[in-house]
């Protein structure tokens, strides 16, 4: 049904900026709800007997965390049960319940995660995830048209890819499946003869950039203030689930100067962001600031940082372009550039043109 978890966010932003978290789980999993029941209706309409679970009844069980719930056990003994009696059982994706029997929902991408929790609980060897593109490419073909496909990718750099902001398959997803040792085949539904199957991989064997990825609609916040202040920070967004990376700690180069932190927040699953930063700025005063209208880019790879040549020389292009970069993160298999949101865009296509080759 498309775009319909977006609706269903506008029509509560239409009666409030900021409503509270556990109303938008109980309203937006009501997206998958009536998929799956008017699926069923479908399949029972050429004579295929079928039952639709939500995923309270299907076992999946998640933490309290709302709008962005961890699943914590999945209990599959009502699937196990419908299958056994020769029904086709088909489970609202993106939703689970908590140990407190509220509904939640496990954020942008969790069909993903439910269909791999399911497998796993389950015992299956694979796991078949069909959207409408043909598995992973090496970035986003909307960007750029001649982004190479891939045909196979190990766990490890799909979860980098992911939590840098390819929106194939959640991070998440991909961690059930590596838990419990199961390949992903990402497929198209419409088109067939092409896949990405994700899986594990002998070390070493794909090397180099394999893949550029984008993130937007990132701010960064920074503070300058003491421990404790840092601590009641972290606190405060944690209870309102707010998540975080990029966290770096700057100690004062000299006594009686504040020391600082720095982090970034990705609004896409943030519901009243203009309410929690005037909290913020009411608090900290002029000791707290925010980056606004920026982006990421990643550059993904087995051995990327071995040395710094693929970070020298993507920052180089960078700079011939002009394009300012606000900051720079790197982990084993990922470096991460933070850079105005405008350039996004730009700076795909410009990494992806001279890496394209080692892909």
């Amino acid at each position: 049904m498309g775009k319909t978890t977006n609706q269903l966010i506008e029509m509560a932003q239409n009666i409030s900026q900021n409503p509270p978290k556990r109303e938008m789980d109980m309203l937006l999993s009501t997206g998958e709800r009536i998929t799956m029941s008017l699926l069923c209706i479908a399949l029972s309409n050429i004579g295929i007997d079928a039952v639709s679970l939500t995923g309270s009844q299907a076992g999946i069980i998640t933490n309290d965390r709302h709008n962005d719930a961890k699943v914590i056990e999945v209990r599959p003994f009502r699937v196990q049960d419908e299958i056994a009696s020769g029904k086709v059982v088909v489970v609202g994706g993106f939703q689970g319940v908590s140990y407190k029997k509220d509904v939640t929902t496990l954020g942008r991408g969790g069909s993903d995660t439910s269909a791999v929790a399911l497998a796993a609980a389950l015992d299956a060897e694979r796991c078949e995830i069909y959207s409408d593109i043909d598995g992973v490419y090496s970035t986003d073909p909307a960007v750029v048209k001649d982004a190479k496909h891939l045909p196979e990718i190990s766990y490890q750099l799909m979860q980098e890819m992911a939590q840098a902001g390819a929106k194939v398959l959640n991070a998440e997803a991909v961690q059930f499946a590596k838990e419990a040792n199961i390949a992903i085949y990402a497929r198209s539904t419409f088109v067939q003869g092409r896949e990405t199957i994700v899986r594990k991989l002998a070390p070493g064997q794909i090397q180099g950039v394999k893949a550029v990825v984008y993130e937007k609609d990132l701010v960064r916040v920074i503070l300058h203030a003491n421990s404790e202040s840092f601590g009641w920070l972290i606190l405060r967004l944690k209870e309102l689930h707010v998540p975080i990376k990029e966290l770096n700690f700057m100690k004062a180069c000299s006594a009686g100067n504040p020391n600082s932190i720095s982090f970034v927040v990705s609004l896409k699953n943030i519901y009243g962001w203009d309410s929690l930063k005037a909290e913020l700025e009411k608090r900290f005063g002029d000791n707290i600031s925010f980056q606004l209208h920026l982006g990421a880019v990643s550059l993904i790879g087995d051995g990327i940082n071995e040395d710094n040549f693929v970070l020298s020389e993507t920052m180089s292009l960078m700079q011939k372009e002009n394009i300012e970069i606000d900051g720079v993160t790197t982990t084993s298999f990922r470096i991460s550039f933070l850079i105005p949101l405008e350039n996004v865009d730009n700076c795909v296509r410009l990494a992806h043109a001279r890496w394209k080759e080692y892909i």
